[in-house]
């Protein structure tokens, strides 16, 4: 190794990170032997992680991609995939993660609307997509991770191997970029329409994680369990609160409850980050004596913590400190409720993380009292750029901090979540509901008109709603209720419908059959009237 490159490194080393991708490099300049990513039978460390992002840089440079050009991942949870996100940020672009249990026409839609050039997936994905592909002008290049030309190429794409990306050979020279440019859009649906695409500046990446890592107490020694999809701004947060501090991150796709006990005595788990369905999975499994003596703490989010799984949690993980969080992905993470509340507060989301402000709204944009329901509204350095392609969609969310809570002079943008809270004496937060209708389901969020929209071309039914119903496990399930095209309806056909259309998570739980729906005096589905009927013949209202 030359002088040059030893005082380059050390520079790195002592630098806060500004840029995503600086996370790695940071990491490498301390640590380089240090175990970076484990997964599918491969451990590779910050040395060779680096490596391979600087390879995959350069080559995407090498095949023209322009500052900002979005680079789609669409693959399981691997080594290649994290490859590919951070080596888009390190070559100047921005990377859209796609969740790999979508079909052809949700990951279609994800390449039209952010207009993306590149495309990294696999063989099989590739073909399963192909006919969604003809609409995606924008696409010019697939890059594939199990080689080239294994099957029939989509027309007027470049389509080559991941290995021929890695073998550039020129130095690796990104573009300029400064923190507040783009560097990735997550997907994320909302309670009407196809999902809308969130803008994320290498800022926000850096501050959420930072800001993460300093609650946790994340420390390179950390062995971090990846459960949740990188398309998920709370799984992708595992990757960077990882190598911020550089520690070890072990990447799963989940399966079965199994699968993570296994992996979580095998890797020596430390941390672990789920959602509410996922820890019910887990709070039922057997967890043998000493399998979980490592785990010092488990974090929840996208969804309120039952309090009966949250005490067989912390049977199970009796060394380990719960941590109870809060976040949208317009700002990535907002708050978090510290474990020695847990006991006193256990249904509180918490308290604003590190360098956030979290404020309760009445509609006129003033302060609330303690007690009082308003709008949670966050401000501060992880609040994102926006909606992509979106400016209505933008304008109704992120909008300026009321003039006496701002500060400087100009207009301080902020989001509006949508979400009803309240505020204790102390200013604890207590989430009350959501202002609109989405259904939130194995820590998803479902827009039922994409299901509805989905369902209507089964030719099956001339009329449907879905609704969210309360589910123990599930958070909600997705219940329809519709109207058939001929006879009474058969659940089984239009079921069948969905499971070929529609990744799991959005696949009905079961079907109501009526001869009409209400509507409001609007014209439009009254869902309000639907919910409150199935409460009431289920007897499931809460």
């Amino acid at each position: 190794m030359s002088i040059e490159t030893d005082v380059a490194r050390l520079l790195i080393a002592d630098r806060t990170p500004n840029l995503l991708h600086e996370l790695v490099l940071r990491a490498e300049a301390r640590s380089p032997s240090a175990p970076a990513l484990v997964g599918g039978g491969r451990t590779a460390s910050y040395a060779e992680l680096a490596a391979l992002i600087r390879s995959a840089a350069t080559g995407l440079r090498q095949r023209g991609l322009r500052r900002h050009d979005r680079v789609a991942v669409y693959l399981p949870k691997t080594l290649e995939t994290v490859v590919a996100m951070f080596g888009a940020a390190a070559a100047g672009g921005s990377f859209v993660p796609v969740n790999p249990v979508l079909k052809g026409d949700q990951v279609g839609h994800i390449l039209r609307d952010s207009g993306a050039r590149f495309l990294v997936t696999s063989t099989a994905r590739l073909e399963a997509i192909g006919p969604a592909l003809a609409d995606c002008t924008a696409l010019t290049h697939v890059i594939l991770t199990d080689g080239a030309g294994a099957g029939p190429n989509p027309p007027d794409l470049v389509c080559e191997a991941w290995t021929e990306l890695l073998a550039a050979t020129a130095d690796y020279v990104p573009h300029r970029c400064i923190d507040g440019d783009m560097v990735a859009i997550f997907y994320t649906s909302g309670s009407t329409g196809l999902p809308k695409g969130v803008v994320l500046s290498h800022r926000n990446m850096v501050a959420g994680a930072t800001s993460v890592a300093s609650y946790l107490e994340n420390r390179a020694d950390d062995r971090l369990l990846s459960l949740l999809p990188l398309s998920f701004d709370a799984g992708f947060s595992q990757l960077t609160t990882g190598f911020h501090t550089g520690a070890c991150v072990v990447l799963l796709d989940y399966l079965l409850a199994g699968d993570v006990v296994r992996q979580v005595r095998d890797q020596r788990i430390t941390g672990i980050t789920g959602v509410p369905p996922l820890w019910s999975q887990l709070a039922d499994v057997t967890w043998p004596s000493g399998s979980t003596s490592t785990v010092r703490y488990f974090a929840t989010t996208g969804g309120v913590m039952p309090r009966p799984v949250l005490d067989k949690l912390r049977a199970a993980f009796p060394a380990a400190r719960p941590f109870l969080m809060y976040g949208l992905t317009e700002a990535f993470r907002s708050t978090y409720l510290p474990p020695e509340e847990v006991d006193r507060r256990p249904d509180s989301i918490g308290r604003a993380i590190p360098n956030a402000e979290i404020l309760v709204l009445r509609p006129d944009g003033t302060p609330c009292e303690p007690g009082e329901p308003g709008e949670l509204v966050h401000r501060g350095a992880l609040v994102s750029l926006g909606y992509w392609n979106n400016p209505v969609a933008t304008a109704e969310r992120f909008k300026p901090v009321p003039g006496s809570l701002a500060t400087g002079g100009q207009p301080e943008i902020a989001v509006w979540s949508g979400d009803t809270v309240v505020s204790d004496e102390e200013g604890f937060l207590f989430f009350r509901g959501r202002r609109d209708e989405m259904i939130k389901s194995s820590g998803y969020r479902v827009s039922p008109t994409e299901v509805e929209d989905c369902l209507m071309q089964s030719g099956l039914v001339t009329e449907i709603v879905a609704v969210g119903v309360p589910d123990e496990r599930l958070g909600q399930a997705i219940v329809l209720v519709a109207v058939a095209s001929t006879g009474s309806g058969d659940a089984g056909p239009l079921l069948d419908y969905a499971r070929e259309k529609l990744p799991a998570y959005m696949v009905p739980r079961s079907v109501v059959w009526r001869t009409g729906l209400p509507r409001n005096p609007n014209g439009k589905f009254d869902r309000v009237r639907l919910k409150a009927d199935l409460a009431e013949e289920t007897g499931n209202g809460r």
